[in-house]
């Protein structure tokens, strides 16, 4: 008698545990529900078109191109000239120097066509570099308004990957253009 006694009791505390166990665990799970994961968004576009830094990167980047087109336009104004003295040549003049003369010009336009693509290349890394600090700037300044909002995730809906923004997503730009003191 005394053992079903014990064996009763622990049944009956065996099946206690197991509800406070369930209990405890249906508790979690709906604390961590009730607490709303958060979401942000910005259109990172638009907040680099208006960070003052963007205007002296696209000056800079203005005036680079500038020079890379006055190289590029004497180096044009040079092929013409070598054109207008091959027309120039009488039709008395040896094959030898016609020869010379349209290996100059084919030389004179491969030079025109490499320089396009080198500084085409030059310009782009130009761009990077001038870009790349307020892109930094912008991503810092994102990063810590998101913590200080308590967002799980920032969305860059200029990117046009963006599939759907609920209401409740919070629009980041204006707290970011406060943390980078833009108007």
């Amino acid at each position: 008698m005394y053992f079903l006694l014990i064996n009763l009791y622990y049944r009956i505390m065996n099946k206690i545990m197991k509800f406070f166990t369930v209990l405890f665990f249906v508790t979690i799970v709906g604390f961590v529900n009730a607490q709303t994961l958060k979401f942000g968004h910005i259109d990172l576009n638009a907040l680099i078109q208006i960070m003052p830094e963007r205007a002296a990167a696209e000056s800079e980047l203005s005036n680079f191109q500038k020079d890379m087109e006055d190289v590029l336009s004497e180096m044009q104004q040079n092929y013409q000239a070598k054109l207008k003295e091959l027309e120039q040549l009488s039709q008395d003049v040896s094959q030898i120097k016609r020869d010379v003369k349209i290996d100059e010009l084919q030389n004179i336009q491969q030079r025109i066509q490499n320089y396009r693509i080198t500084a085409q290349e030059q310009i782009q890394e130009k761009y990077e570099e001038l870009l790349k600090p307020i892109y930094d700037k912008a991503m810092e300044a994102i990063g810590e308004v998101a913590k200080e909002r308590d967002l799980i995730y920032v969305f860059n809906v200029s990117s046009n990957v963006l599939l759907y923004k609920s209401n409740q997503s919070i629009d980041i730009l204006p707290y970011v253009k406060q943390k980078l003191n833009i108007d």
